[in-house]
C-alpha cells in the first residue's frame, strides 16, 4: 500500500499544471491500485482481529469461523464497491470534465468581457458626448454670454439632449480651489467633490477627457476653451442593472479562474472521498461479519465452556436457553437434558462412592491406628495393601512396598505362607536386628492377609520381670549363708591359723579362697540386687558436664595407661536428672569401654593409642552422651546386649548394660550401639530434655520407699 501511494503522488505531481485535471482513466487507475491493498491489509488486519476475538471466546483455537466469515464478506463487499468506485470516479469526471474545458472556460470569459464591453462603450459614451457638449458650449457663449438666462437654458438642453443627468462649468487654476460658474444639478449634491486634482492634472497634461467613477455615477471631465483653467464636467447616474451585471460576470470569472486553479485538487479531493467511503463500507462489512460470526459462536462457545466444566466435574453447567427454535438452540435443549440425566446418575455414584470412602478412610484409619502390622497379598503374593506399622517393622519407606514380592521384603513372613499354621512365633531380621512376631494369617479371595505383632519387648519384659524375680530370690537366699560362712572362716583363719603345723600353707591358701569366693559371691549378689530393686530416681537440674567427668575421672585414674577425652559445650548444657543414677549408668558404659580395651590388648589384637571419648552434644532439645572406644567392637547379636544375664564376657553377669538401659529409660531416653569408624564401638546415649524439664517441680521431692521392678 506504501509503494502505490508512493508511485500515485509520484504520478500526480509529475503534472506541472494544476489546472489541469488528470484524465478520468488515469484517476480511475490509481484510485484502484490504492484501493486494492487497503482493502487487503484491512482484510488482514481483520483476520488477527477475529483470530483474537476466537482466542478469548470459549472455543479457542486459531477463529476459523471468524476469519472465513470476515474474508466472504469481505470478498462479497470489495467487488461490487470496487465496481462502484470506478464507475463513480469515471461518471464524476465525465461530467466536470466540461466545466474545466477551455470550451467552457472561453464562454464564461466571453460573457465576463461582453459585459464589461458594453460598460466600457457606456463610459467612452459619455466621455464623447462631454468632449463633444463642451464644443457646443463655446459656440454658446459666441452668442450669449455666461450669465444670460440664454445660455443657462441651452446648457441644460445640451445636458437633457445627451442622455446626461447633471453637468457643471468650473475654472481650478494651479494650487486654488474649484470655482463653479454653471451647474445643472437636479440631484442636489456636491458635484465638485467627484473631481480631484490628479484628474485636473491629467486633462492640463494634454489627455481629452478623464473618465469620473464616483458617487454612483459614470461622467468625464475635459477642458473648455472659453479660459485656460475653464473645464467642463457631465456625468450620468449609473444603470444599476448593467453595473450589477459587470460585477457579477466579473465575480463568476473570478471564481471560475479559482475553481480553475483548484480543479485536480478537487479531482483528487472527490476520488479520496470515494476512497474512503470504499474502505469505510468495506470496514463496515467487516464488523459485520464479526459480530455475525461472534453470534454463530456464541453458543457454540457456551456449549464448549458447559463441556469443559463438565470435564472438570461441574454437572451443574447448562446452556442458556435459547428463543430461536434453530438448530443450535435444539442442540443447546438437548445437551441440557443429557447434563442432567448425568447429574443425576453421578449423583447416585457420588453417593455411592462417598459411602465407599467413608468405609475406606473408616479402615484406613483403624489400620494406621493399630501398632500391628497388616499386609494385604494377592495370589502371586505381591503386597496390595500395607500400613504404616508394617513398614515400620519391615523397615521400608512409605508407600514402597506395594507392588513388591514379600519374599523381597519379608522371606520369614512368606516362608511362614508355606505351612499350614495359621498362627505362628517367627524370628524376623529387621534393619539386622533380631524381632520376634506373632503372626496370624487369613485367607481371602484373590490373596491373602498376614496380621503381626512385635511381641519382642513383651518377651524382653517378660524375661526382665522373671530374671528381676530370680536375681531377688538368689540375692535373698544366698545372702544370709554367705556371712556365717565368711565369719567362720575368718575365725579359723585366725584360731587356728597359728596351730596348724603339718600343713600350715595349705590351710592358710585354703581359707583364704573360702574368704575371696564369699565376697565375689557377696559382690554378685549386691549387683543381683541393684538390678532387682532399683530405687526411685530424684530429679534435679544437673549439669551434664560435671556428672559426665566425674565419672571418667574415676577411670582416668584407675588407667593410666589408656587416653580419656571429653568432649562437651561451654558451658555445660542443664539436664533434669538423677545424678547418682546417671553418674552409674556412665561408670557402667564407661567400666565395658575399657574392659573392651582390655580384652582387644588380651587378644593381642592392640593397633595404635587406645582411647575413651566421650562427646556431648546439645541440638533440638535433645541432649546425648556418645562413648566411643577403640575396644573389640560389638557382636552381631546387638539386639540383646541390654538383657539381664547376657554377657560377651567370661567374668561379666550381664547385669550392668541392663542396668544402664533401666537407668536411661526412667530417664525419658533410649540406648543405642554402632560401630566407630576406625574400629571399636560407639554407645550413644539420648535425652529427653523437654520432657525432663517438666519434671523439675517432681525432682524436688524427697525419693520415697525403693520398690523392686517386675
Amino acid at each position: 500500500m506504501i509503494v502505490m501511494a508512493a508511485i500515485s503522488y509520484g504520478v500526480v505531481s509529475s503534472q506541472a499544471r494544476w489546472e489541469v485535471l488528470l484524465t478520468p482513466p488515469l484517476v480511475a487507475l490509481l484510485l484502484v491500485a490504492n484501493l486494492v491493498p487497503a482493502m487487503a491489509l484491512m482484510v488482514l488486519v481483520a483476520r488477527r482481529v477475529a483470530m483474537k476475538r476466537a482466542a478469548r471466546s470459549p472455543i479457542g483455537g486459531r477463529g476459523r469461523l471468524h476469519v472465513r466469515l470476515a474474508a466472504v464478506f469481505s470478498l462479497i463487499a470489495s467487488v461490487p464497491t470496487l465496481m462502484v468506485v470506478v464507475f463513480a470516479s469515471l461518471l464524476f469526471q465525465s461530467g466536470v470534465e466540461f466545466w474545466f474545458s477551455n470550451r467552457a472556460r472561453g464562454m464564461i470569459e466571453n460573457a465576463s468581457g461582453l459585459a464589461q464591453q458594453t460598460y466600457a462603450q457606456e463610459l467612452n459614451r459619455v466621455s464623447q458626448e462631454t468632449v463633444t457638449m463642451s464644443e457646443d458650449v463655446v459656440g454658446f457663449l459666441t452668442e450669449a454670454p455666461l450669465e444670460s438666462p440664454e445660455f443657462w437654458e441651452g446648457f441644460a438642453r445640451q445636458v437633457y439632449q445627451r442622455s446626461l443627468s447633471e453637468a457643471v462649468i468650473l475654472t481650478a487654476p494651479p494650487g486654488q480651489e474649484i470655482k463653479t460658474l454653471v451647474l445643472v444639478n437636479p440631484y442636489d449634491r456636491a458635484i465638485g467633490k467627484d473631481i480631484t486634482p490628479e484628474m485636473l492634472a491629467a486633462v492640463r497634461g494634454g489627455k481629452e477627457s478623464v473618465v469620473v467613477q464616483r458617487g454612483g455615477r459614470v461622467g468625464a471631465l475635459t477642458r473648455l476653451g472659453i479660459a485656460k483653467d475653464a473645464y467642463l464636467y457631465a456625468a450620468k447616474v449609473d444603470d444599476p442593472a448593467m453595473v450589477g451585471q459587470v460585477q457579477r460576470a466579473n465575480a463568476v470569472l473570478a471564481d471560475y479562474r479559482a475553481l480553475l486553479s483548484r480543479a485536480r485538487v478537487l479531482q483528487l479531493r472527490f476520488n479520496a472521498a470515494l476512497l474512503l467511503v470504499s474502505l469505510l463500507i468495506l470496514a463496515a462489512t467487516i464488523w459485520i461479519a464479526l459480530r455475525l460470526a461472534d453470534r454463530l459462536v456464541r453458543p457454540v462457545g457456551d456449549l464448549v465452556d458447559a463441556a469443559k466444566r463438565i470435564t472438570a466435574g461441574d454437572l451443574s453447567a447448562r446452556v442458556s436457553a435459547s428463543s430461536d427454535r434453530d438448530e443450535l438452540g435444539v442442540l443447546g435443549t438437548a445437551f441440557n437434558r443429557m447434563t442432567g440425566r448425568l447429574q443425576e446418575q453421578t449423583g447416585a455414584l457420588v453417593s455411592a462412592n462417598a459411602q465407599l470412602e467413608s468405609r475406606r478412610a473408616f479402615i484406613e484409619a483403624v489400620l494406621s491406628g493399630v501398632t500391628a502390622g497388616i499386609i494385604s497379598l494377592d495370589q502371586e503374593r505381591n503386597v496390595r495393601l500395607i500400613n504404616s506399622s508394617a513398614e515400620m517393622l519391615l523397615k521400608t519407606e512409605r508407600g514402597h512396598a506395594v507392588g513388591h514380592k514379600l519374599a523381597e521384603l519379608a522371606p520369614e513372613l512368606d516362608a511362614h505362607l508355606d505351612g499350614d499354621q495359621r498362627e505362628d512365633i517367627i524370628q524376623f531380621a529387621s534393619g539386622g536386628e533380631p524381632r520376634t512376631l506373632a503372626v496370624k494369617r487369613v485367607r481371602v479371595e484373590g490373596g491373602h492377609v498376614l496380621t503381626f505383632d512385635d511381641i519382642t519387648e513383651q518377651l524382653l519384659d517378660q524375661r526382665r520381670a522373671a530374671w528381676s524375680d530370680v536375681a531377688r530370690r538368689i540375692a535373698h537366699e544366698i545372702r544370709n549363708p554367705l556371712t556365717p560362712i565368711q565369719l567362720a572362716a575368718e575365725r579359723l583363719q585366725r584360731r587356728y591359723g597359728k596351730e596348724i603345723t603339718s600343713d600350715a600353707g595349705t590351710f592358710e591358701k585354703l581359707t583364704g579362697t573360702i574368704i575371696r569366693q564369699v565376697g565375689d559371691l557377696r559382690r554378685m549378689v549386691d549387683e543381683f540386687s541393684s538390678f532387682a530393686r532399683m530405687p526411685k530416681p530424684v530429679f534435679r537440674e544437673e549439669k551434664i558436664a560435671d556428672i559426665v567427668g566425674e565419672s571418667l575421672f574415676l577411670h582416668q585414674v584407675a588407667h593410666p595407661d589408656i587416653a580419656f577425652t571429653l568432649d562437651a559445650p561451654d558451658p555445660s548444657p542443664l539436664l533434669v536428672c538423677d545424678r547418682r543414677q546417671l553418674g552409674q549408668a556412665l561408670t557402667n558404659v564407661i567400666k565395658n569401654a575399657v574392659e573392651a580395651i582390655q580384652q582387644k590388648r588380651e587378644d593381642g589384637r592392640r593397633e595404635g593409642d587406645d582411647r575413651v571419648a566421650v562427646a556431648i552434644r546439645d541440638a533440638e532439645n535433645r541432649i546425648v552422651i556418645e562413648v566411643a572406644d577403640t575396644g573389640i567392637g560389638l557382636p552381631g547379636d546387638r539386639g540383646r546386649l541390654t538383657e539381664p544375664y547376657m554377657t560377651t564376657r567370661v567374668k561379666g553377669t550381664g547385669l550392668g548394660l541392663a542396668i544402664v538401659k533401666k537407668i536411661v529409660e526412667e530417664h525419658f531416653g533410649n540406648i543405642e550401639f554402632d560401630d566407630c569408624a576406625g574400629g571399636g564401638s560407639l554407645v550413644r546415649l539420648v535425652f529427653d530434655a523437654e520432657a525432663l524439664a517438666r519434671l523439675t517441680a517432681a525432682a524436688d521431692e524427697q525419693p520415697q520407699s525403693i520398690s523392686a521392678d517386675g
